[in-house]
């Protein structure tokens, strides 16, 4: 990484001395908090619009140091081509400034008239670029994501969304997509819309949800939370998720279905709610017709994880269920 803050100290070095003090301050530099206008007005004496035409002043002399500046601003320029030309601030910051030099970063970007950036908007973050009239690319390809998601409605992986990119680099398509407020990548590693909750999980149902999604098979509670948990470390800073809390969500749950003791799964895996005898009833009512016993355990082996004595247990039941002279059961009165 280059030394930024050696390389600001040199280039501020030589700046009349209110110059550097704003200009340190606007940006950070020293204290590593940037101040408004309106605070180094008071603290000066003078009006917001006379510090702001000493930063200004400030900056045209520095910006005839480029040549001084030509590897900083040739890292800047490759790491924003390596993204299709555009990053969302935040990210560019912290890929090019780590965690202790994104204001020194902040304010080299600045200086250098082939960078611009666009302001945080209702539909976007702010970000970078090294083209001046990319907004209509942007919208253009944010509205196609957005709505092929609409349509889908439900999250999409990446190689679907390449797809999409048609004449666009995948960079730049990826680029485009984490400036967007309304797209996100979820915890799984596909995208959707921030309004859904497998990309934007707002509780410990939710989190539980994508841990089934994830493993794609039923499993206990306290598997279920070991899951969610890591994912939660992933996506989230939230406190650990504990088994019993995943239990008492999942029991009130349309999404989840017991399956066995302690064992949950996913209504939309096909599992149908209920009891064994339930199960069984289901079954019956469902063929219209008598089935012998074997069929009938291998179909509710389909829907729960219980002991074959279990299944006979119920399906002996005979307020339920009768039995016909060949073996065979049905709902009893059907």
């Amino acid at each position: 990484m280059l030394d930024y803050q050696k390389i600001c100290s040199k280039l501020l070095e030589d700046l009349p001395s209110k110059q550097r003090e704003v200009i340190l301050r606007r940006f950070g530099l020293e204290s590593g908090e940037k101040e408004t206008l309106q605070k180094i007005g008071e603290n000066f004496g003078v009006t917001r619009e006379r510090v702001r035409q000493i930063e200004n002043e400030g900056f045209l002399r520095l910006k005839k140091e480029k040549d001084y500046l030509k590897k900083v601003f040739f890292c800047f320029s490759n790491f924003l081509e390596g993204s299709g030309g555009l990053k969302r601030e935040d990210i560019l910051l912290e890929n090019l400034g780590g965690q202790h030099f994104q204001n020194y970063v902040y304010f080299l970007l600045h200086l250098e008239e082939s960078f611009y950036r666009f302001s945080e908007t209702q539909d976007v973050y702010p970000f970078w670029t090294l083209e001046k009239d990319i907004e209509q690319r942007l919208k253009e390809a944010l509205e196609k994501v957005i709505t092929q998601l609409q349509k889908e409605q439900k999250p999409i992986s990446r190689e679907s969304l390449i797809n999409l990119a048609n004449n666009q680099s995948s960079q730049f398509f990826f680029s485009s997509l984490e400036i967007a407020k309304t797209i996100e990548k979820g915890p799984l590693g596909n995208f959707g819309l921030v309004s859904w909750s497998e990309i934007k999980p707002k509780g410990v149902k939710d989190m539980a949800y994508l841990a089934l999604k994830k493993e794609g098979k039923p499993l206990h509670f306290r598997e279920i939370a070991k899951v969610a948990s890591s994912l939660n470390g992933n996506f989230a800073k939230r406190k650990e998720i504990l088994p019993q809390t995943v239990h008492n969500e999942l029991i009130r749950d349309e999404r989840f279905v017991l399956v066995g003791r302690g064992i949950y799964g996913l209504k939309d895996w096909g599992y149908m709610p209920g009891s064994v005898k339930d199960i069984i009833s289901d079954i019956l009512r469902e063929s219209k017709e008598a089935l012998e016993r074997e069929e009938i355990i291998e179909r509710v082996k389909e829907q729960r994880f219980v002991k074959y004595n279990t299944i006979l247990l119920n399906l002996g039941n005979k307020d339920y269920f009768s039995k016909d002279s060949q073996g065979r059961y049905q709902i009893k009165n059907i």
